[in-house]
């Protein structure tokens, strides 16, 4: 079992930076992908960033590439998703998310954190 607990929401004007952090408890092991995905009011939750565990390779939505890098700590089992040039339409709820490789679903969810990027 793997409980997420991510910080480092905030608000911040457009262009600004924030970084967010994911810390992870429990049993962490080579073959698991973390991910960020988002969810702003009214909209569907869509897929931000994931980064495999044990290669360290990620990949991005378009919408956050070049802008946002992805990164994790094995040390203190936590990931990061560095943001910046944010955007008004970066804003929303930001969730940590876990799976194993292999696996089609995320099964591990953190409770989230807000971001909100004004104009």
């Amino acid at each position: 079992q793997v409980q997420l607990v991510e910080s480092g929401g905030g608000v911040v004007q457009a262009g600004g930076s924030l970084r967010l952090s994911c810390a992870a408890t429990g049993r962490i092991s080579g073959s698991i992908i973390m991910g960020w995905f988002r969810q702003a009011p009214g909209k569907e939750r869509e897929f931000v960033s994931a980064i495999v565990w044990n290669e360290n390779t990620a990949r991005y939505s378009d919408s956050v590439k070049g802008r946002f890098a992805i990164s994790r700590d094995g040390r203190k089992n936590k990931v990061y998703l560095q943001m910046n040039s944010l955007k008004p339409e970066d804003t929303a709820q930001y969730y940590c998310a876990g799976k194993m490789f292999g696996v089609d679903e995320y099964h591990y969810w953190g409770q989230g954190t807000q971001v909100t990027v004004t104009s």
